[in-house]
């Protein structure tokens, strides 16, 4: 016999485990809270810019191929801004205790579509080192690219500065705490149906039709218990009434 569950028994079954959901939000978005102002280390972005061109002589024409080749060449620029020949001299001049391999993951080169402007994005725990790591791999580049590529003209459109009231870019509180709330309501709604298909016990007269396969002849209500304290005051009033009849009895 095939089972089927309808949208008004989800609802009730959500209502009815409506404080645990609640109470799995709660304790997500705290423990996400509690990490990400307390634990998660801050870390802050600085940028560079760079201009990557070839040098326009007398008897060359700067025509529309030589900006289209150079664009394409930007993607073997990036390759070179984090290769081991830059980043190698970046941390010597920095006195740097980490390797070239740790560096190469702190900076991020990128273009946009269609320029030749090559962005160099530095993320560190410190702004000032972030920033200097930045100015730092602008330089090198420079004045290693053209000997590397044979090109003669790199400009650093701006160097990476630290503003007085820099903000860390990770971790994102309110953005952690809204994936929290999130996360915790979808683990609370599993959990309430897990728990839910997990209970046997017998609810309702539609449960026991199920079951059995019969129909229901009647049903019981719940009866509450007397308290003993009106059964006390009442067993001396039975007994008068008894002894009283006893004596018109005689």
């Amino acid at each position: 016999m095939e089972e089927t569950i309808s949208l008004k028994e989800l609802f009730q079954t959500l209502k009815k485990r409506l404080w645990l959901i609640a109470l799995i939000t709660l304790i997500a978005a705290i423990i996400s809270a509690v990490v990400s102002f307390f634990v998660m280390t801050p870390i802050y972005e600085s940028k560079t810019q760079i201009l990557v061109n070839q040098a326009k002589s007398d008897e060359q024409l700067y025509n529309n191929n030589q900006v289209q080749t150079n664009i394409q060449l930007i993607n073997t620029y990036n390759q070179i801004i984090t290769s081991p020949v830059i980043l190698d001299d970046v941390r010597k001049d920095l006195s740097l205790d980490r390797s070239v391999e740790e560096l190469k993951e702190a900076i991020q080169v990128s273009s946009a579509k269609d320029s030749q402007v090559v962005d160099v994005t530095v993320q560190d725990e410190s702004p000032h080192m972030a920033a200097k790591i930045a100015n730092t791999t602008a330089e090198v580049f420079q004045s290693k690219i053209s000997k590397l590529m044979n090109v003669d003209n790199v400009t650093v459109l701006s160097k990476a500065e630290v503003g007085e009231d820099i903000a860390p870019v990770k971790p994102q509180p309110l953005l952690n705490i809204a994936i929290a709330i999130v996360v915790g309501l979808m683990l609370g709604v599993g959990v309430a149906f897990l728990l839910e298909y997990l209970d046997n016990t017998l609810k309702t007269e539609q449960d026991i039709e199920q079951i059995l396969e019969l129909p229901v002849i009647g049903v019981i209500t719940n009866i509450k218990d007397v308290p003993k304290a009106t059964v006390r005051q009442t067993q001396p009033m039975e007994r008068t009434q008894r002894t009283r009849g006893e004596t018109f009895g005689s």
